[in-house]
């Protein structure tokens, strides 16, 4: 029978109501209630506890049971910005996870951006039960790391993640996909716009790429620029502006970067697909909003933040995470065509 309701103003039931109601001590209470009394009270008398905190509508006071326990079911997820939507869509899907396990989420974006990053929590790591921390701001886990806080890493090189569990997305297979793709339309003069930041995701890009041109008759060029449109664009017209054979296909680590690519291109008096195929990766909104649209890998953002909070929540609860990478796959849209 479901206990009363109280109206806004009337005192809650406490624990101590429910002892004398009961007729027990406030500490066998706490003891049935905590799930602790097997072995130290008799079953018709936590019988009896529970159906008292029934009737009255007792609910314990969850916060200050957690802090007694040293457990306040939070987890801190650390990404390098909120302007890029790909970490928003993390965030809401690892906080999906998170309520389902009772957890709150602590959500910080470094101001630093990619790289190098404050510790935020250095006085208050106790408050905190794990972090789930993307590589691209994974500086600030030193520090943290040094309490053996649980710790889940995201986009990061299982050599090298201090020893924590990672999840990550198949990056690798993403740019083979986007290799073949453009090798089959007949391109073989290829640009790599690349990220300049020193990650370990982008790391993988410029290697699968290397791999999947290993041994075609192809030549490609790298350059590298900001992860703005404003800097891919300068990057791209200077690039494609210079003397000698003119690529055909330029691949792109990020959608911004093949947005300014496409910027550069019309500057030029290049028509895209016609004369120069461009590839982005990601697939953000702004992959369906320019004209043409591009052609990227789509990245399961929200279950990659969900995959990343079931390994957190794993690995507080002493088990195993899930290892494999999460599958990416080519969205062929109308920024790329036969080589010309």
């Amino acid at each position: 029978m479901a206990g009363p309701q109280h109206e806004a103003g009337t005192p809650r039931p406490t624990s101590r109501d429910v002892a004398r109601a009961a007729g027990v001590s406030q500490a066998t209470v706490s003891l049935v209630l905590g799930d602790k009394w097997r072995g130290r009270v008799a079953e018709p008398t936590a019988e009896r506890v529970r159906t008292a905190a029934r009737q009255l509508g007792y609910r314990p006071n969850l916060a200050a049971r957690n802090l007694r326990l040293g457990r306040t079911r939070t987890a801190l997820l650390v990404v390098p910005a909120l302007t890029n939507e790909f970490f928003a869509h993390v965030h809401t899907g690892a906080a999906r996870v998170a309520a389902r396990h009772g957890f709150g989420v602590l959500l910080y974006p470094s101001p630093e951006g990619p790289g190098p990053a404050r510790d935020p929590f250095d006085s208050a790591r106790a408050s905190l039960d794990g972090v789930l921390a993307s590589s691209m701001a994974s500086q600030v886990l030193a520090t943290i790391r040094g309490d053996d806080l649980p710790l889940v890493m995201l986009d990061s090189d299982p050599a090298r993640s201090l020893g924590a569990a990672t999840v990550n997305l198949d990056l690798a297979d993403g740019m083979r996909q986007v290799t073949e793709h453009l090798l089959a339309l007949g391109h073989r003069r290829f640009l790599h716009l690349a990220a300049a930041v020193d990650s370990w995701t982008f790391d993988v890009r410029a290697g699968a790429l290397a791999a999947a041109l290993h041994g075609t008759d192809t030549a490609v060029r790298r350059i590298t620029a900001p992860l703005t449109v404003a800097a891919a664009r300068t990057a791209a017209e200077a690039a494609l502006a210079t003397p000698g054979p003119r690529p055909t296909a330029v691949i792109c680590d990020d959608d911004f970067l093949a947005a300014g690519v496409c910027k550069a291109a019309r500057r030029l008096g290049l028509r895209v697909p016609e004369d120069l195929s461009v590839t982005g990766f990601d697939d953000l909104t702004l992959a369906t909003a320019v004209e043409p649209e591009l052609t990227t890998v789509r990245l399961p953002a929200e279950r990659f933040g969900e995959r990343g909070m079931e390994a957190l929540v794993a690995v507080v609860e002493g088990r195993t995470p899930e290892a494999a990478p999460l599958p990416v796959e080519l969205a062929v849209r109308d920024s790329t065509g036969p080589a010309r």
